[in-house]
């Protein structure tokens, strides 16, 4: 009997129809798209807005989408993974809220928080699921509002970050196709570096708090910076030499789009060329966990059945890893 591999049968993604271009930045804090561009790569970043919107508003659209575009009815999904660092709410989580919005019924599911790591910590555990034979399909969303926890008078974090969501459907195969294998690290004396202050046990929220900006994001970029560059790198070179993957056999390298310089950092210790690489963060900056699935929805098209394909990430925690698969389909 073969062994039972989860291979990725559909993606989807959304991103908000308000666009954040740095010149627009530029009039809200003291930045420059010269600056900007200079320093990350960002050129525009996309918002959510609307009275009461969350992020299970833009993971719902996307799984809506995949399941329309996989001929897929809810109660077929049998398991619903989100990872996710802006949830709707502490509890409950929003694995369960995009489940009761999409019509999900027959499924249980719960959300993973890995920083900027989170949708590929939520891929490799749902692969865990199908590979044992107990779920059949299963979906796994990314999705983040980071504007909701971003200081826009703070110019060293606000040009970063970006809304967005994405979402993979997941199913068994004994074929030469999915996710082959993954590397995950965590390096929690980096926690210290890169995390939001209050709102936690730690810290709950008080008028203090609020008043102190202490439920946005804080980053202390260079140690960030980086050990990003160093890990992310060694986790994907790693995965290279593991399974003797040359740079001419790789058809596309997914990192998670941070920072330009990191991205191409990463690239040039892979020795792959950028037209392998897929780039996305001059149009949406950087969605935390959505920004690998919303990088496999914008190239499906030129995804091609066996491509080989390294997925990478780093984010806060510290967490890294990445994920060796075998793409498993030509899109329509």
């Amino acid at each position: 009997m073969k062994k039972i591999k989860a291979v990725i049968k559909g993606v989807s993604g959304y991103v908000p129809d308000y666009i954040l271009t740095n010149d627009e930045l530029s009039q809200m804090v003291d930045t420059s798209d010269e600056w900007i561009m200079t320093r990350i790569g960002i050129k525009e970043r996309r918002i959510l807005k609307g009275e009461g919107k969350g992020t299970s508003d833009m993971a719902t659209i996307a799984v809506n989408n995949l399941l329309q575009k996989t001929n897929t009815s809810p109660g077929e999904v049998d398991m619903l993974i989100c990872g996710v660092v802006t949830p709707d709410m502490k509890f409950p989580a929003t694995a369960n809220i995009i489940s009761d919005k999409t019509g999900i019924k027959n499924a249980f599911g719960f959300d993973i928080n890995a920083g900027c790591s989170s949708f590929l910590y939520a891929l490799v555990t749902a692969s865990k699921f199908i590979e044992s034979g107990s779920h059949k399909k299963v979906i796994v969303v990314g999705a983040d509002k980071m504007s909701s926890i971003t200081d826009y008078t703070d110019r060293s974090t606000c040009p970063i970050f970006g809304d967005g969501a994405g979402a993979v459907l997941l199913e068994p195969t004994e074929d030469d196709f999915g996710i082959i294998d993954s590397i995950l690290h965590v390096d929690g004396s980096g926690r210290k570096y890169l995390y939001q202050v209050a709102g936690g046990s730690v810290k709950p929220a008080s008028h203090e708090t609020v008043d102190a900006k202490e439920h946005f994001i804080f980053q202390d970029g260079r140690p960030v910076f980086k050990a990003a560059v160093k890990d992310m790198a060694d986790v994907s070179v790693e995965m290279m030499k593991k399974h003797n993957l040359s740079p001419e056999q790789l058809a596309w390298f997914v990192p998670h789009q941070a920072n330009m310089r990191i991205i191409e950092a990463t690239a040039k210790r892979m020795g792959i060329k950028k037209e392998q690489v897929m780039i996305n963060i001059q149009k949406y900056g950087n969605t935390t966990s959505a920004t690998l699935p919303l990088c496999l929805w914008e190239w499906e098209k030129k995804l091609h059945k066996g491509d080989n394909v390294i997925l990478a990430t780093f984010g806060a925690g510290f967490t890294w890893g990445s994920i060796y698969l075998k793409w498993g389909y030509d899109a329509k």
